[in-house]
Formats: structure tokens, C-alpha cells, sequence
């Protein structure tokens, strides 16, 4: 990454597009909006998030780690711990119809990343997940650790299919909540870095996000999950940022088709969809029950308002912000969708509530 005299570095590469077209920046969403699957970046008090839904017409919030921190603080951003009983106090019972809670239940375990400490960890789990349902938590979420982290008490990598967690799955599907799982992660985060990978400056500058020569490729986690979801048709599995699989929407349109329990959403991945605008147009029209709104991202005015000139207009590339929600990272433009109204209707806010009945 070094520089010759005069030169410039890759990372500082930021070109300005000369590129003249208008712009329609929607001030509010066309239909009220619930956000079906982010977090309290930086603890935000709940007037502070009420302050920027109000202004674009956001109408729930979903804060799929109710009960617990994120184990990381990039750039500023942390999530603190939060006790899912003093979320529910504090913003749902407080704000009623404008915060909703998931809990992570035992999932909610990092440091040494040994999941399966004994042999009650289904169990557990299973009491903790009836405890925060009874208490107003909407679902089940699930992080990226199982199958490239989390192990076991003999030390070996637990795969997303493995059977010791199927109760878990089972239980789930018996109470009526889905369970929001993420497994992997984009394509290039599993690729050599190097100058063909186009996630390179990510990866450079988070070098944690490469899972380059893990234990399971992406490919096997995807199957993995696959065979959960197979074996457990009564539970809704809730697969966020495209079920992981933006880059290739006939895969994703092949999984919708052969499980009816699944439902995704888009969160963290309008980059990949707006560069596609023609098959992400007509891949949210083919499957527009079953399609939720989310962002995943630090909560703003701009940010929210990009998601919608995102679904909304015809704009022609446009800046979006990167994972952490800042501007100025995009690595191209992406494209207004332009989707018919009875589509955003339903990806707005119809789809959340009928996966989240509370949501109604």
C-alpha cells in the first residue's frame, strides 16, 4: 500500500462521479416503515431514535440483540449491554408500537467462544427463549459465529446443523417466533485479499471481517443452514442481508421457492442489490411476500432516506453509506428499483407484520 512520490494511495481513492442526474430524495418512506432487523448502535436513548423516525416515517424499530452487547467497537460504534427487561421497560412498554425486541437467549455467549460448555446448552436455551417471549420478545436471533466460531467443550467447530441444536430450532417453531439467523457472510470475505477481491479495502481496513481458510466454507455453511431449515418446516427462519447471498439472486430465488418457511431482507445490502437494478427490481416484485425492510445500520436521516430513493425512484447511481453507515465508502452507484406501490407496501410493513403479529 506504499506510494511513490506524488502518488496516491488505494485507500484514499474517492473519486467524486461527474456523472449529472437528478436527484428525488423522499423526505418520508411512501407507507409507514418498520425496520425489521437493527441495533442500538451507540446506545441511542429512545427520544434520540424517536427524533429521526418520526422525521422520515419510520413507525418500529426492531432491535434484533435485545438482551445483550456486540463484541465490537469499530469506529466508534459499540453496543452496549442491555438487559432485554430493561429494553422492553424502557423503550417498548414506554413507547408502545414503536420498539419491538428479539433476544439472542444463550446465543448471546462470546470471549472464548465455547458455545457447547455441557450438555444442557439446548436446554437452557430453550428456558431462556420461553422467559423472554413471556416477557414481550418477538423472535430468535442468531449471529454469523455459529458455524466460524462457536465450539465446542472438545474444541471442534460447530456447524449451523448440528443436532444438539435442533430443540432449539424445534422449540421455536412450537412457540410461534421466528428465528433470525445469519450464516457467513459476503462472498469476498472468504477469498483470498488480494487485488481481485472486491471487498479489499474492507478487509484491509477490518481485517477481523476475513474468513479466508475457515473451518467451513461459505458454501458449506449455506448448505448447512439449508438442512436446517429442510428439517425444520414449522419454524420460520428469518435469513437477513439477502439469506447472505446477494451476489447471486437465481440462488437465493431457488431457496424462497423450495422452503415456504423462510422469509429475508435486504439489510446492510442495497450495494449489492443497486448494482444489479433490473434482477433486484424483478427479484422483490417475484417475491414481494416475503421480504421484510431492514437496515442494520447506525440510525440516521440520510441513511433511511437513501433505503427509500433506493426502492422508490428511478435515480441513477447514487452514493449509499458502507457497513458501518458511513458515506463516502461506496465502491460503485447503485440504482433506484422504482417498485410499484402494492410492493412497498407489503416490504415496508405488511410482510414484518405477519412474521411479528405483536408488530400489528
Amino acid at each position: 500500500m506504499g506510494k511513490e512520490e506524488g502518488g496516491l494511495l488505494l485507500k484514499d481513492y474517492k473519486p467524486v462521479p461527474l456523472l449529472k442526474r437528478p436527484a428525488h430524495i423522499p423526505e418520508q418512506a411512501k407507507f409507514p416503515v418498520i425496520d425489521a432487523h437493527n441495533h442500538l448502535f451507540g446506545d441511542l436513548a429512545p427520544e434520540t431514535l424517536l427524533a429521526v423516525m418520526d422525521a422520515v416515517g419510520v413507525r418500529t424499530f426492531v432491535n434484533v440483540t435485545g438482551n445483550t452487547s456486540l463484541p465490537f467497537d469499530e469506529k466508534g460504534y459499540t453496543i452496549q449491554r442491555r438487559e432485554i427487561d430493561i429494553f422492553l421497560r424502557d423503550y417498548v412498554r414506554a413507547y408502545p408500537g414503536r420498539f419491538a425486541a428479539l433476544t439472542m437467549s444463550e446465543f448471546a455467549q462470546w470471549g472464548d467462544f465455547v458455545l457447547l460448555k455441557d450438555d444442557h446448552f439446548a436446554e437452557r436455551t430453550i428456558q431462556k427463549l420461553e422467559e423472554d417471549v413471556a416477557k414481550g420478545a418477538l423472535g430468535l436471533k442468531v449471529t454469523k459465529e455459529l458455524g466460524l466460531q462457536f465450539r465446542d467443550r472438545e474444541g471442534r467447530m460447530i456447524p449451523v446443523d448440528d443436532e444438539r441444536l435442533f430443540p432449539i430450532w424445534r422449540r421455536a417453531g412450537e412457540l410461534k417466533v421466528p428465528v433470525l439467523i445469519h450464516v457467513s457472510d459476503p462472498w469476498g470475505f472468504f477469498l483470498p485479499v488480494d487485488a481481485h477481491n472486491e471487498h479489499y479495502l474492507n478487509l484491509h481496513e477490518f481485517p477481523g471481517w476475513s474468513f479466508y481458510g475457515s473451518h467451513f466454507s461459505k458454501q458449506e455453511l449455506l448448505d448447512q443452514r439449508d438442512r436446517v431449515i429442510a428439517r425444520h418446516p414449522e419454524t420460520t427462519f428469518f435469513l437477513p442481508h439477502v439469506a447472505n447471498n446477494p451476489e447471486d439472486l437465481e440462488s437465493v430465488s431457488r431457496l424462497l421457492d423450495r422452503y415456504p418457511n423462510v422469509v429475508i431482507d435486504f439489510s446492510a445490502r442495497i450495494d449489492e442489490l443497486g448494482r444489479q437494478p433490473y434482477s433486484a427490481r424483478d427479484f422483490l416484485i417475484a417475491y414481494q411476500d416475503r421480504v421484510l425492510f431492514a437496515s442494520d445500520m447506525p440510525v440516521s436521516v440520510e441513511m433511511y432516506r437513501c433505503y427509500f430513493r433506493f426502492l422508490e425512484t428511478r435515480d441513477e447511481y447514487f452514493d449509499y453509506p458502507d457497513y458501518m453507515g458511513r458515506w463516502g465508502y461506496s465502491r460503485w452507484g447503485i440504482h433506484g428499483l422504482y417498485l410499484p406501490d402494492e410492493v412497498l407496501r407489503k416490504i415496508y410493513y405488511e410482510n414484518a407484520v405477519r412474521v411479528f403479529p405483536a408488530l400489528g
